[in-house]
Order: C-alpha cells, then structure tokens, then sequence
C-alpha cells in the first residue's frame, strides 16, 4: 500500500478494507481481531504521519476509521497514538485529508477514554482561542460539531468553555465558518438538552438574526423580476490555500439553512419554551417564508412544524378543565399569527417550485390538527391553490397526496358552512383524483370525497346548501371504483367506506341507482377480504336519518350477517353485533320474534347441562343487549319474553349457558323497567348464588343488583338486610349492591345513603381482599353521589383503622376517579394529597393500593397530581428499589423457593412510570427517570417486561436522553436476548424466557428507531451480533413483521 504504483496502492486498499469489514466483532471473543489490529493500526498511524501522497493518506484515514468504528473498543491500547496521529492532520493543506481527519475522530471519541476526550477537547480549546487563520478555525469548528455528533453526551461538560468560543467566531465575517457554527450548535443543542440550558436564548438570538442574512439580496423590491436577480458575490474571503473551491457563487444560504436547522432543535428539544417561541421566534420564521432558496426554505417549514407539534399534546384530554389558563397562551398566540401564515403561504401556493408547495401543505396540515378551526376565514385564499395542485399536469403524485391529505384535515376540523361557497371548485378536481391510475392518489381521495359528502349535506343541523348538483359526479365516481374488483385493497376498503356515506347523506336524491348499489354492498358482505368494512358501512346506512329503505337487502343480509357471530374474529363480531343492534332498532318491524330465536340459537344449542361456557363471555352479553333492545322495540312481545326466561333459570334441565344468557336478559331489562311484579324473581335469583358454576353465580348476582336498581325500594332494604345476615354469600351480594350503586341516579339512592355507609364501613375490615375491593368500589361510587359530605368522612378514616381499612379507603377514592369531569374533581384536587401520604404508610400492601390510586389518577386525570409530582416522585422511585428484607426462602419439599413479597408494590410502582410518560413528561427529569428504568432492567421476570415497553416509549418521546444512556441501557438487554435455558427446565421456564426475549427484542427495535442511534459502538456491536447469531436474527425479523402489522406497538394497556 506504500508503494509508488498506484495500481497496487488502489489494490491493497480495498484488499485492507475488505479484511476489516469481515473481521468478527470483539465481543464475539475471537483473538483474530485483536491480532489483526495491533498489527495494522501502527503501520496506518504511520502512513498518515508521512505527508508525502495525499492519496496515501486519504485511503489510510479511511481504513483507520472503518477500524475505529467497528473496532474501537480493540483498539484501546493504540488510542493515544491514533489521536498523536490525527490532530496534525486538522491543519494539513487538503481539505479533504481534514474532513477525513475529523470522521476517524469522531469514531474515536466513541470508545476513547475519559482522559483521551479531555486532551482532546483541551487540544481544540487551545486552538480555536489561537485562532491562526480562518480555514483552521474553520476545521476545528467542524471537529468539535462532528465530536459532539458522535459523542454529545460526552462534551457536556466541556460546553460552559466552548460556547463563548463558538458565540466569538459566528460574528467572523466568513459564511462557511458561520455555517459551522450553527452545525456545532445544533449539535450540542440535541445531545445536551441539559447543558445547554444557559446559553439557549444567546443562541436562539444568532439564529434569529442569521435566519435572515442575506447580504446580496434585496428582498423589499418583491416585483416580479425576483426570479431574475441571481446576485454576484460581493465579498472577497481569504482562500484556502489550494483552490478547492471557487468563491464566485453566494453561499450565504447555508448560513440560513443551518441556523434554521438549528432552530429545529432548539424547539423540538424545549417544549418547555414555547410562550417565548410564540412572542420572538413564530414571527421571525413566519417572515422568512419567501426565502429565495429552496433548501433554506424547506428548513423553515420543518422549524415551524416542529413548533406546531409541540403546541399539540399540552391540548388533549389529559389537561382537565382547571388547567386551562396556563396551557392555553401558546394556542391563543398562534391563533393571532395565522392571518401572516396565510398571507405568508398564499404567495408560495402559486409558486412553480413543487418542494415549497409541498412544504406549505404540510405546514398547514399541522396547523389544521393543532387549531382546528383556525382557517375558517382563510378559505377562500386557500381553495384555489388547492385546486390548482391538484389539477396541474405537472404536479407530481406526491404533490396530490399531499395535498389532499391536508384537504381531508381541512374538512375533518372545520364548519361545513364554510366551504359551501368553494364546493363547485373542488369537486370536479378531487373526483378526477378518484379515478387517477395510481392508487395511492385514489384512496387519498375516497377519503377526502368521504368528507365532503358530509359537508355539503350536514344531517346534524339545518342548512341551506344545494347538494343536489353535485351528487351524480360523487356517485358515479365513487361507484366505479366500488364496483371495481382488481384493485388495490385499501382502495377497494375506501370506496365502500365512502359509498357507505353517500347513500347515509344523500341516499333520497339516488333514486333508481340506490337498490343496484346496496345489491354491490351484498357481494361484498360475502368476500372475506371486504366483510369487515362492509359491515361498518351498511351499520353506516341502517342509522342514517334519511331513513333509507334496506329491506330488499335484509332477507339475504341478516342470515349472512349472524354467520358471523361464529366466526373467529373478535372485530368483526363486535362490528356484526352493532350492526344488528341498529338493524333491529330500525327495522324491527319484521320478525323481532325470528331474530331472538336466530340470536339465541347457538347457546341454547350449546350443550349438555355440565358444561362450561362455550361462547366468549362478551358474547352473551351482547346477545342479552340484542334481545333486551327487541323487546323495548316490541313492547308487545316483552312480557312472553321475560316469563320465559325466568323458567328457563328455573327448569333444573337448563345448561349453565342458558342461565347466564337468561340472568344477563333479566338484568338488561330489570334495569329499565320495573320487574317486581313477577313474585318468583327474587327467591330464583337468590337460590343460584348455590349454583356450582361460578358463571352463574356472577351472572344471577349482575342481574339482582341491576333488577334492584329498577326498582329501588322493593329491593334495596331487602339486599341491605341480606348483606348484614349472609355472611357465605356476602361476596356475591356485595357485588350486586355495586351494580345498585352504579346504576342508580344520585337522586333515588340518597335516602339510603346512610344506611348503605355505615353496613360498607362494617366490612371494610374483611380479610378476604377480594370481598375489600368490592367493598371500596362501592364506598367510591357511594361518595360520587354526595362528594362534599363523603369524600371528608372518607379523608378521617385515613388515621383512623388497621391496614386493611386503609387500603379499602385508599382503594374507594381510585373508584372516584373517572377520565370524565366530574362535580368531585375539584373537592378530590384540595385532598388527593393527602391519600398519597399513603405512598409512605409502613404497611407494604397500603403502599400497593396507594401508588394503584396514583396510577388511576395519572391516567384518567392528570391534571389532579401534575402539581403534586415534586413531592411524590420520591417516594414512588424509592418504591422500584429491591428491598432484600422482603425476600424470604420456602422450603417445598426438597427444594428451597424464594419469595419476594415486595414485587407487586414494585410492579405497581413501575405501572406508574409508565403511565407518566404519557401524561406527565413535561414534569419528570428525564435523567433522574432513566436511573430507575436501568434498574428496572436487571430486576425480575415481571419488572422486566414493564420496563422493556418503558424503554421502547421512551425511544420515541425523548430519544435524546435515551441516546446519551445507551451504553448502560443496551448491556440488560444483551444479557437477556443471549440468556440459555438450562436443558432441564420445566415449559413454563422455557415460554417465560421467550416472552422476556420477544418483549427485549421489542425494546431493540424501539431503540434502533432512533436517528443516528448507529453510531454508538455499543449498538453497532450488538447489532452485529443479532445479525450473527440465527436464533436472534430470526427473533428480530419477527419483530420487525410484527410492527409492520401494529401501528401502535408502544401503548400499554395499563386499564
């Protein structure tokens, strides 16, 4: 490779690279690496050394980072004279010999030791305060960015030294140093969120005032002939010494683009800033909207989207009533600024240039979600641009999509009334989208047509827009592709879903083609691929006002329509179900009879009277609701209905299947109508709490306490007086006092009240926790009715009472808790407080209800603990600590087993975590979080598998925190994608460690999603090894099809 051919050189290089790129990975433990490395790395340090070829040289640099990157933590011996090495290189004349400099350095402070990275850094301190000439300075500029790129986490530390540096140079009259800085910036800004906190708004001030540095151009002549001044440079800049590059085109676009990237960051990584972005930045950007250069201009769209994005999650549900002040100025700031968007954006619409257009689109789309509503007097300065997008020839299909996927937010978020005016623009060129050859274009536009169909003809409210005109170009286009078998099937799903629509909106104005259409819709119903959607579009159809007539449909549609109630697929029986509810409903005229007897057929068939339940739980509910929903739709019928079903619990001859469907039949009426009048009921309902089958017993007591509810004063002082007096069956009657107490007015149950209070508080002492936990949702349900008196009672028994009474108070006010406002909210924000004390009660099982009731409240109402947090953080992360006095040995037999009593509370306290992610990230220190999820990742079977879904949410909500921890984090789960299962095991040893595998393989994926994640060692490593071993890799692909399938993967169902 020393040689004077360059033949050979050429040769023996990619012959050196090839060998490296083969070699195993360290940790595969092989001692070929090492060799190899040792013996190359001092020949290639000195072949970079010698500055006689460049050509030498550049290939050597990029064979030693190839090395440093694959092999850095080999190389650990050779670090100091690699970097010895490299730094002479920062200043060699090529500029190409620098930049290669640079990368092997940034591969090198990936794996390098603490003291390497502090000379370094030291090193190019020392020299950016020399300062020798502009194009050194230059270069260690881009160093520093390339370092903090690869290893941001690292300069932390340093940054208090180098920002004043950096601040110094962009004020240099030099546009490539000015483009560096803001790079380096950038950097620093997404790797160290916490470090920079200081120097943000010094910062955010340079970009601000270089966003819009644009020395030859004079943007206040915006005539026409914009497009024709290209401007000449006026600067002379020193040149480098060899003429790499001649200077006679303006760069002063990349000053702009990087200061407009740094933005970016600087708004992605601090949500906690964005009143200060609404008052300086937004007005800032939005004036840049006319940069010239398309790439700048790019880069302020993506700058304000990330501001829009930002301003979204404070919005959701999450942030009850009493939060809204505070959340609010952000929205209400942006709500001022959108007439200069528009007036902004309205320009770039007309534009030839498709970037910007697209840019634009996409600007508006996130301004639509995040404010619906917002454009509802722009409209008009927006259609036109649209329609053009859309007809224009030269528009790309990307251009379509895009634009109508913004139409469809625009439609979704606003009043139809305001785009009656524009219906006649639009419609010819989205109908045309219909029928365009690419099928991404054609189901953007089904589902944009979707919307439209509700806009011009709103059934909701009166109105006065004509539809009439418009409904054969929607039909027939739509039909067309409804009718069409060879297509795509998200096209094929679309044109149902949105024929579903017409015929719902405008089924009177179809006439004669209404009853060929829904013959179309038949045939789809039996198509395996279609059923589903076809399903939601004919329920669609059965509950539109228009009253549209299906009966030429129903006789083939309801016996295909109750096959599915047999078929293995839980949507499309839920789907059939509400189906046939809304048939029945509006429909029922014809053979109410016929269908209770279709309906219940499969279970009164179902077996032998031993037998267990066949059918899914949920389906005999549902069936109970249908035929409940026949009989108040055929008041004529119910009477016959109800007797029978109560022989049928009588008859000692009914399967156990036939008596939970005829106690849940019961309990659908009973709840509605009053049944006292049949004298049997009560004694039938009692004697099957001494059914053997536990179905039973739970259905019959379902059915009393709903009965009760229908009719409160014959039942309740009955159920009450049997409480007291049963103590084998208190179980079971408590749970039907839930259902009184649920079901029941507040109105009605207040005179029983008291009553009901004092006979709960004799039993919440119980040592049954099932029996306590029935007894605590009763007490919160009870205090739902009267909050201002309850609630304090509720607060005085926390002193008072054992452990078991507390948890059962603790437990009643997690049932107080709803995601839906509610009158107690406000009473519950002044005393929750007090009942989280709980989180430090002596007694471990309190602990675990307590931090069940903060879990509720973080997930259904946030805005009742956000304010809290400082104080109970604390003690929860002390509750995810392994406490070694909890772990007991068991004898069984010959073996010893260990027991860990505190794992629940454990559990329970990483649920919450969880569940903050969610609701509470603006208030968590990331870093201090991340300290018990590392923990967590070393724990036990059950701990670990919640803290791998943690980790892969995290990978996606704050991916930078994540980066800066990865070394520690990906070690846990190397150890457990690698565990063996000793050959002996017992299955469930064997399935346990799939599960924890699967669920860690999850967590890779997650983290592998992370941009740039590929540069740490660490990563790159234990991807390797995936890769190696088959078992893994095999895994992985598993998870990677699994994703495709699942959209949401990271959400837990923590209900």
């Amino acid at each position: 490779m020393l040689s004077d051919k360059e033949q050979l050189r050429d040769i023996s290089s990619i012959g050196l690279k090839t060998v490296i790129s083969e070699l195993p990975p360290a940790a595969t433990g092989s001692t070929m690496t090492a060799n190899v490395c040792k013996k190359i790395t001092a020949q290639l340090t000195g072949a970079i050394g010698k500055q006689e070829d460049v050509s030498v040289q550049l290939e050597a640099l990029d064979i030693l980072s190839d090395m440093l990157s694959r092999l850095g933590g080999t190389l650990y011996s050779f670090h100091s004279s690699i970097l010895t090495c490299l730094l002479p290189q920062l200043t060699s004349p090529r500029l190409a010999v620098r930049k290669r400099a640079i990368i092997a350095l940034g591969h090198l402070v990936l794996t390098c030791s603490g003291n390497i990275f502090s000379e370094l850094t030291e090193h190019l301190l020392a020299e950016l305060k020399k300062n020798e000439s502009t194009s050194t300075t230059r270069t260690y500029i881009q160093c520093v960015a390339g370092i903090s790129r690869q290893a941001g986490h690292r300069i932390g530390e340093h940054l208090e030294k180098i920002i004043p540096l950096i601040v110094q140079y962009c004020n240099v009259d030099d546009d490539e140093l000015r483009e560096y800085c803001f790079q380096a910036f950038e950097s620093f800004v997404r790797r160290c969120p916490k470090e920079m906190d200081p120097h943000i708004s010094s910062v955010m001030g340079l970009c601000l005032k270089y966003i819009t540095f644009d020395p030859n151009y004079n943007y206040d002549n915006e005539e026409e002939e914009e497009e024709m001044m290209e401007t000449e440079n006026g600067e002379d800049e020193e040149q480098g010494s060899n003429d790499e590059y001649s200077d006679d085109d303006d760069i002063s676009w990349k000053v702009r683009r990087a200061a407009a990237k740094c933005l970016e960051a600087v708004v992605s990584s601090r949500p906690d800033l964005l009143q200060d972005f609404y008052r300086t930045l937004s007005p800032a950007l939005i004036s840049r909207f006319k940069e010239r250069e398309e790439n700048v201009k790019a880069d302020i769209f993506n700058a304000y989207i990330s501001l829009l994005k930002q301003t979204l999650p404070t919005q959701s549900w999450l942030h009850s009533s009493d939060a809204s002040g505070k959340d609010d100025i952000p929205l209400t700031m942006l709500q001022n600024q959108v007439p200069n968007i528009i007036k902004a954006l309205h320009k770039q619409l007309k534009e030839k240039s498709i970037k910007s257009k697209q840019g634009c689109f996409s600007l508006l789309t996130e301004l639509a979600s995040v404010l619906p509503g917002c454009l509802a007097d722009h409209i008009p300065a927006l259609i036109p641009g649209i329609v053009f997008s859309l007809a224009d020839k030269s528009s790309s299909s990307n251009m379509r999509i895009d634009t109508l996927s913004f139409l469809h937010v625009l439609l979704c978020n606003h009043q139809p009334e305001v785009f009656h005016p524009h219906v006649k623009a639009l419609l010819p060129s989205v109908v045309t989208c219909i029928g365009d050859p690419f099928y991404k274009i054609t189901s953007e536009a089904l589902l944009v047509t979707q919307q439209l169909v509700k806009v011009i003809r709103p059934l909701d409210k009166p109105c006065s827009f004509d539809a009439k005109p418009y409904v054969k170009d929607l039909f027939s286009g739509t039909l067309k592709r409804l009718k069409a078998a060879d297509i795509d099937q998200e096209v094929k799903e679309r044109a149902i879903s949105c024929m579903g629509q017409i015929i719902y909106n405008l089924g009177d104005h179809l006439s004669t083609d209404l009853q060929p259409t829904l013959k179309i819709f038949l045939e789809r119903l039996k198509n395996e691929i279609t059923r589903l959607t076809t399903v939601k579009a004919l329920t669609l159809i059965a509950n539109s006002p228009l009253q549209i007539d299906l009966r030429p449909i129903l006789g083939e549609g309801l016996p295909i329509l109750a096959s599915f109630l047999r078929k293995n697929q839980r949507a499309l029986k839920l789907s059939t179900l509400n189906a046939l509810d809304i048939l029945v409903k509006n429909y029922s005229d014809r053979g109410a009879l016929n269908l209770v007897k279709q309906l219940t057929a499969p279970i009164y068939g179902s077996g032998s009277a031993g037998a267990s339940l066949t059918l899914h739980k949920q389906a005999y509910h549902s069936v109970a609701k249908c035929v409940a929903a026949l009989c108040s739709a055929c008041p004529k019928e119910a009477p016959a209905t109800v007797n029978q079903f109560v022989q049928d619990v009588k008859s000692p001859k009914s399967s156990p299947a036939v008596q939970v469907l005829a106690f849940l039949f019961l309990a659908e009426v009973g709840r509605t109508t009053n049944l006292s009048a049949q004298r049997e009921l009560r004694t039938v309902l009692l004697e099957a709490f001494a059914s053997p089958s536990e179905e039973v017993k739970s259905a019959a007591s379902y059915a009393l306490g709903n009965v009760s509810a229908g009719s409160l004063h014959e039942y309740l002082p009955f159920l009450l007086k049997e409480i007291g007096g049963q103590p084998k069956r208190q179980y079971l009657l408590l749970h039907s006092l839930k259902e009184v107490i649920s079901c029941s007015p507040a109105d009605s149950l207040t005179p029983y009240v008291e009553d009901i209070w004092a006979l709960l508080f004799k039993h919440c002492e119980c040592t049954e926790e099932g029996t306590r936990n029935v007894v605590a949702e009763c007490l919160g349900k009870l205090t739902l009715v009267n909050p201002a008196e309850l609630l304090p009672r509720l607060r005085k028994q926390l002193s008072a009472g054992s452990p078991h009474a507390r948890s059962t108070v603790v437990t009643a006010i997690k049932f107080t808790i709803t995601d839906q406002p509610q009158p107690i909210d406000a009473l519950l924000k002044g005393c929750i407080g007090d009942f989280l004390q709980t989180l430090q009660d002596p007694d471990l099982n309190v602990r675990r209800v307590s931090l069940a009731l903060f879990n509720s409240a973080a997930h259904n109402k946030p805005s009742l603990i956000r304010d809290l947090l400082t104080s109970v953080l604390p003690s929860l992360y002390n509750e995810t600590r392994v406490r070694r006095e909890l772990i007991r040995e068991v004898e069984m037999g010959p073996f010893k087993h260990t027991v860990d009593d505190g794992l629940d509370v454990r559990k329970a306290a990483f649920e919450c975590m969880y569940t903050l992610l969610e609701s509470c990230l603006d208030r968590l220190d990331i870093y201090d979080y991340l300290n018990h999820v590392e923990d967590g990742l070393k724990d036990h079977y059950d701990i670990r598998m919640l803290t791998f879904i943690v980790l892969a949410r995290l990978s996606v909500l704050c991916p930078s925190a994540v980066l800066q921890r990865l070394e520690r984090l990906i070690e846990p789960l190397r150890a457990t994608c690698s565990t063996k299962v000793k050959a002996g095991s017992v299955k469930q040893e064997f399935e346990k460690q799939d599960e924890l595998k699967h669920s860690a393989m999850r967590a890779v994926a997650a983290l592998l999603t992370i941009p740039e994640v590929e540069k740490s060692p660490a990563m790159a490593e234990f991807s390797s090894q995936i890769r190696s071993s088959p078992e893994m890799a095999s895994l992985f692909e598993s998870i990677q099809k699994d994703s495709a399938s699942l959209p949401t993967l990271e959400s837990m169902d923590m209900s």
